[in-house]
């Protein structure tokens, strides 16, 4: 027995929960191997509460942003990091502003769904169902993109399976447990009592392997994920993973806590402390992810943006447009892809919120399309349906797949028709 082995109460649980649903006719194990490691990975990372994409990548540039921000506005002595004329990145994201340098981010500014409202629920809904109304899809537009276009096995990191994971594309759900550890004994024991029927010892070393690979890399993953550190665990959790050549291709990862309607701060405060989280768990991944990463597209989005002068309780309170994060060796980034409005008074949505200009959906298409070999046949109909208007976004990719899906790397995501 592997001194190294550790198996979770937790995934022991779900192995055996998971034994049948694993003997329903056609059900698929969603961590089977795939074929080599030259595949693309995706990361999607959802931040819940509606961040503030005007203190992300902040407008220094346009000449009514410091009167319209007030006491929330940046400036250079803040250390902002200047990524061209207009935009800089906050203070805190400086492991960000290196991957900018390195062609490696590619902010997306003044982006929104296809939402209006200011309500968190249905914002959420359509940010993950990727339809046209709340409520409308029971599934998510990154499983009905897999289901277009298969490219094996998907995770989630986390608890319970977001809307953007659910359909018909099996997704596995991986958290650290806060339990002890399983007697070594107890595991060889069940491998035992398992070793007599195929089904049942395949999907207990299936969850074995899983646990491994959360831990392949180092770092105990069975420690309690609390409060500041747990985008932090997730993150390199979903580094290791796609780091194995057997791992997943599709992680989806969350964090909460972004609404910051009360003493939101600036380069101190609440805001200021999260994004330095985000920062820290990005690098996180990159780091635990090694060679995958020249492989791997990590998408940051969020349900809505704030508004643009503060409130009477020194925070932001519900807005439209925002900002989005493409980052990766994958990423054709050190640009901001901004068809920018203006701060202006006349320019806001609404008079108060930063007006949207860019379809997320297009840019999701993008992605989905160039990284993944998505056909514009589904982007258009069922992964985003309604949106036949809504061009895809060129560019986006360093190496993007040939759009007949003929070339370069497409032979690893084949037609499910194939």
């Amino acid at each position: 027995m592997d001194p190294a082995f550790r198996l979770t109460r937790r995934s022991l649980l779900k192995t055996l929960a998971f034994t049948g649903a694993a003997a329903l006719p056609g059900a698929r194990l969603a961590l089977a191997a795939i074929g080599g490691d030259d595949r693309a990975r995706l990361v999607l990372v959802i931040l819940r509460g509606g961040w503030d994409g005007l203190a992300v990548v902040v407008p220094r540039g346009d000449p009514a942003y410091a009167s319209a921000r007030g006491a929330l506005a940046l400036t250079g002595e803040d250390g902002l990091h200047k990524l061209d004329d207009v935009f800089a990145l906050h203070p805190h994201l400086g492991t960000l502003a290196s991957w900018y340098g390195a062609r490696q981010l590619l902010p997306v500014q003044a982006v929104a769904t296809a939402y209006r409202e200011r309500s968190h629920f249905d914002a959420q809904d359509l940010l993950e169902g990727g339809g046209t109304r709340p409520h409308e899809l029971a599934t998510g537009w990154l499983n009905r993109a897999l289901t277009a276009k298969s490219p094996g096995s998907a995770l989630v990191l986390g608890s319970a399976l977001p809307l953007s994971a659910r359909g018909d594309h099996p997704f596995e759900t991986w958290a650290p447990d806060p339990l002890p550890d399983l007697d070594p004994v107890l595991v060889e024991r069940l491998r035992e009592l398992y070793a007599p029927d195929p089904l049942f010892a395949g999907v207990l070393e299936r969850a074995l392997g899983t646990e491994d690979m959360a831990g392949a890399s180092g770092g105990d993953m069975t420690g309690p994920v609390r409060g500041a550190t747990a985008l932090r665990d997730l993150a390199e959790a979903a580094g290791r993973f796609l780091a194995t050549p057997q791992g997943p291709a599709v992680a989806v990862l969350e964090a909460g806590g972004w609404d910051t309607h009360a003493d939101q701060g600036t380069v101190k405060g609440p805001l200021a402390s999260r994004l330095a989280l985000l920062d820290g768990a990005l690098g996180g991944l990159k780091s635990q992810a090694g060679k995958a990463w020249s492989r791997t597209l990590v998408a940051v989005v969020s349900e809505f943006g704030r508004t643009v002068k503060p409130n009477g309780s020194r925070g932001t309170d519900h807005g439209t447009a925002t900002c989005a994060l493409l980052a990766g060796g994958a990423v054709n980034g050190g640009r901001v892809l901004a068809d920018w409005p203006g701060l202006g008074a006349s320019a806001l949505y609404e008079g108060r919120d930063l007006r949207p200009t860019t379809d997320l959906r297009g840019v999701l298409k993008g992605v989905l399309r160039d990284h993944l070999g998505v056909a514009a046949a589904p982007l258009d109909r069922t992964v985003f349906p309604g949106s036949e208007r809504i061009a895809a976004a060129d560019g986006l990719i360093a190496t993007p797949l040939s759009r007949d899906s003929a070339a370069g790397r497409s032979s690893a995501w084949p037609d499910k028709s194939a």
